[in-house]
């Protein structure tokens, strides 16, 4: 068991590490966009359609709250803290400036009402009492969020604290935001919901503060988050993810949108809405296999079984210019030969995507079922025919 978790998680890790394969096929122009720096990820693909200096170090300001959130879901999956559980407001998350869920010392708030409040209302009060509850201290709860990120594949992302609020060091990318977005709907489906909310406030607090800043959320019905961000330095941020109905996809198609450093909180939201629609309008979406469907069966050797099924547990699905489909070429590169044993969900090879005989993916492949080695005769007669061979 151990073992499929294991190979489990580094499926996982590769998928995340294959985000912003680039295409050298001709690809559409995306629009202009007002931003220091955007990128436009179909989630559904793994593929970016979009980007303007991603890997460019910027402030995240309160996008900085989505690792925040990542690392609570952790420990309400470890059992670690309960939605229910309340958790005390400290003096430092009382005096928090910037937005606020205004909350108080002489409160005892349960850990749901808390997470809204980071969320919905983007409170540094919510996320500093949430950060003390889940990591004992606001240092440590940084330290499990720089973690989090190496885990992730964050490799230019650096927290200095929970909440966003400027501090030297404290960057990220927007790759490394594409990272962290993707991983954060896939790995916590159910929670992801609470970036829907529209309106929350908890009880005794203002009812003029109770509305999400997430403009599109009140727009476009298919968007379901994520998070704004603003400050001085950061200028205005937002991470817009959509989902859509879209022929032969069971479940629809999500794009994630990024947008950072735009001049205004109307800005941020256009222009949001401007990439998804562009992703949505430019690129079709093409399955190539269903989920658990073997791409290739090639032959093993010295294993139980004769063939090893190689796919992906979810549908293999690419982005292509509107209209060029039947234009597809896949190609399956494997080690050779493939001797057993072999795990469930282990690396093995890819399918290579061209699109007008150019690059357009490269999709690890992984075994979807487990080959174990076969007996002393079976693998000394496979080892006579591989050196005939």
């Amino acid at each position: 068991m151990n073992r499929f978790f294991t190979a489990l998680r580094a499926l996982v890790l590769t998928a995340a590490a294959s985000v912003g394969v680039i295409a050298a096929a001709q690809m559409p122009a995306p629009p202009e966009i007002a931003a220091r720096s955007y990128l436009l990820l179909d989630v559904t693909a793994n593929q970016i359609l979009a980007q303007k200096d991603i890997d460019s170090p910027v402030e995240p300001a309160s996008l900085t709250k989505l690792m925040t959130a990542y690392v609570a879901f952790d420990a309400l999956r470890a059992k670690k803290i309960t939605l229910t559980q309340t958790l005390p407001v400290s003096p430092r998350a009382w005096k928090m400036p910037g937005s606020r869920m205004f909350i108080d010392p002489k409160m005892q708030v349960p850990v749901e009402d808390l997470i809204k409040g980071v969320i919905v209302q983007s409170g540094n009060d919510a996320t500093v009492a949430l950060a003390e509850g889940v990591g004992g201290t606001v240092e440590h709860f940084v330290e499990m969020m720089n973690a989090q990120a190496k885990v992730l594949g964050m490799k230019n992302t650096t927290y200095k604290n929970p909440e966003g609020l400027t501090a030297p060091g404290h960057t990220t990318t927007a790759r490394d935001l594409s990272i962290l977005a993707t991983r954060l709907v896939r790995d916590f489906p159910e929670e992801a919901k609470y970036y829907a909310i529209k309106k929350y406030r908890y009880p005794g607090t203002p009812s003029t503060n109770d509305t999400n800043r997430n403009l599109l959320l009140f727009r476009d019905p298919t968007v379901d988050g994520l998070k704004t961000g603003h400050t001085d330095a950061a200028g205005y941020c937002m991470i817009a993810t959509a989902k859509r109905d879209f022929p032969n996809l069971t479940g629809g198609r999500r794009l994630l949108s990024i947008v950072l450093g735009a001049s205004s909180e109307a800005v941020r939201a256009n222009e949001s809405q401007k990439l998804l629609n562009w992703g949505y309008t430019a690129y079709d979406a093409v399955r190539l296999f269903d989920a658990g469907q073997p791409a290739a069966t090639p032959a093993v050797w010295k294993g139980k079984a004769n063939v090893l099924k190689l796919g992906r547990p979810e549908a293999i699905v690419v982005a292509v210019p509107t209209g060029s489909a039947s234009k597809i070429k896949t190609q399956v590169s494997r080690p050779d030969p493939l001797v057993a044993p072999f795990t469930k969900y282990q690396a093995v090879g890819s399918l290579k995507v061209t699109l007008d005989d150019q690059p357009l993916a490269d999709v690890p492949l992984v075994a979807l079922e487990p080959v174990e080695q076969a007996g002393v005769f079976g693998r000394a007669w496979d080892a006579v025919r591989l050196w005939i061979k």
